[in-house]
């Protein structure tokens, strides 16, 4: 399941990001809120980019929770996962001063879930349970 949220979390934002990517810069997360703008002017090349990166995770996570009993693949997918988010979310508690107050929890909650998820496909599974996909 974890694999999952994951996979289908990056194709949403992979698609977005690549394929209108003016468009997800200036309403990402969406709801009504927009974190990128503040963190500097558009850039289609950079936002693409990330789409595609996005695009590419999902590809992978997907393929991942498809093969759940390969615990080598679903091992590596949320290593790959984990270096990323680790990453990203260090980037954004260190830029608190950018968004309001209720934008860094949000941001920092996402942020942190999905660290989690990544963390926890790292784990070994229980015996007879079922794989994390």
């Amino acid at each position: 399941m974890l694999l999952v949220v994951l996979g289908v979390v990056a194709l949403g934002i992979g698609g977005w990001a690549y394929f209108a990517p003016e468009a997800w810069y200036g309403s990402f997360p969406g709801f009504g809120l927009r974190w990128l703008p503040v963190l500097g002017p558009y850039n289609q090349h950079l936002s693409s980019d990330v789409g595609a990166l996005y695009l590419g995770f999902a590809v992978l996570t997907l393929l991942a929770a498809g093969r759940a009993a390969d615990t080598a693949l679903v091992r590596a997918t949320g290593a790959a996962w984990l270096v990323f988010n680790v990453f990203h979310t260090a980037y954004h508690l260190r830029h608190l001063d950018m968004h309001s107050a209720t934008d860094n929890l949000l941001n920092a909650v996402s942020s942190g879930v999905f660290l989690l998820i990544s963390a926890a496909l790292l784990l070994p599974l229980r015996r007879g349970s079922a794989a994390r996909g």
